[in-house]
């Protein structure tokens, strides 16, 4: 993509992201009140006193005795203001709450993405190098396996032998409690913490991206391209490098873009199987307390991510590729 035309673009996804996130907004908004269920009893009920007084008067306080419409319209005033509210039931903004849990799921969510794209590029133009040996059919059938494999329970399974019977690595949380550590102590606590559920989480990923890489290297192989090149002697490393591996990637950078936003939704599961203290956790905890004012939050706080990763998926195509056209 030439300099020039970046400005231009950018201007141009900025105004259909921003477009894209409103309707995303609206959507997750009348959804969640759809659901069964008054967080006004739910309220209550925890406060011990439930008479038709008290739940008059809670709705009255969160603005649940209006008309949807009207729900619906303070609520996007509220956004675009950028305050996504505030939880009565954990007594803090809905922002702080979301902005302090942030930082924990985009390190499971880096870490388990860059696991899988790194290793599912890497085990599949091994096995397009290898195609119908046994490393190609070894590396197909440990796709094949994760690919089929539930998320929670390959899970279970590493915290059974890693945790329980050999004792290598912790079992939930983000950190040790109770111990007092500094420096390159912490980020290896938390690193050993975190080994865990980036796998469970990438392992699906890395899968996809291998048998992906694989197909799509098998047929930039029979490009003409490329056999030129081997015709006029090229080394059949720099082949691979150069022309097979570098196209092949686009479409692997497409869905890998795509499913960047999947990994956000993966780590609700992941998150709560591990104990571990995102937005995914929070998410789920809001859910079953009827925290509306928090679940809408954390989705749109994921929403506005998986666009900001759309975005710099097509900006990458012109890394990879420059011959690609990045249109608007």
């Amino acid at each position: 993509m030439e300099a020039s035309k970046l400005p231009g673009f950018l201007l141009r996804r900025a105004v259909k992201a921003a477009l894209v996130v409103l309707a995303i907004v609206v959507c997750n908004f009348l959804l969640v009140h759809a659901a069964p269920g008054d967080p006004a009893s739910v309220i209550a009920g925890q406060s011990g006193a439930a008479d038709a007084v008290f739940l008059e008067q809670l709705r009255k306080q969160f603005g649940l005795d209006q008309p949807l419409y009207v729900q619906l319209w303070i609520y996007l005033k509220s956004v675009l203001s950028l305050d996504l509210g505030f939880s009565h039931r954990q007594q803090a903004s809905v922002a702080q709450l979301v902005l302090e849990r942030l930082p924990a799921t985009l390190l499971l969510t880096g870490a388990a993405f860059a696991f899988a794209l790194a290793g599912g590029v890497t085990l599949g133009a091994l096995a397009a190098q290898r195609v119908g040996r046994w490393a190609d059919s070894i590396i197909t059938v440990i796709a094949l396996t994760f690919y089929a494999t539930p998320l929670f329970w390959v899970g279970l399974m590493l915290v059974l032998v890693f945790s329980v019977w050999l004792e290598w690595l912790p079992s939930f949380g983000m950190s040790s409690v109770g111990v007092e550590m500094h420096g390159l102590e912490v980020v290896w606590d938390v690193a050993q913490h975190l080994l865990l559920p980036a796998l469970t989480l990438g392992l699906f990923y890395l899968a996809v991206y291998a048998r992906l890489t694989r197909a799509t290297m098998l047929e930039v192989a029979d490009q003409d391209f490329v056999k030129t090149a081997r015709a006029k002697g090229v080394p059949e490393g720099r082949i691979l490098r150069a022309h097979v591996l570098r196209n092949a990637l686009l479409p692997v950078i497409t869905f890998a873009g795509i499913q960047a936003g999947q990994l956000l939704g993966g780590s609700i599961l992941v998150e709560t199987v591990f104990a571990w203290p995102g937005i995914g956790r929070l998410a789920f905890e809001a859910l079953l307390a009827r925290d509306y004012p928090v679940l809408l939050g954390v989705f749109f706080c994921t929403s506005v991510m998986v666009v900001l990763f759309n975005l710099l998926t097509d900006m990458l195509y012109a890394i990879i590729d420059p011959r690609v056209e990045v249109a608007g």
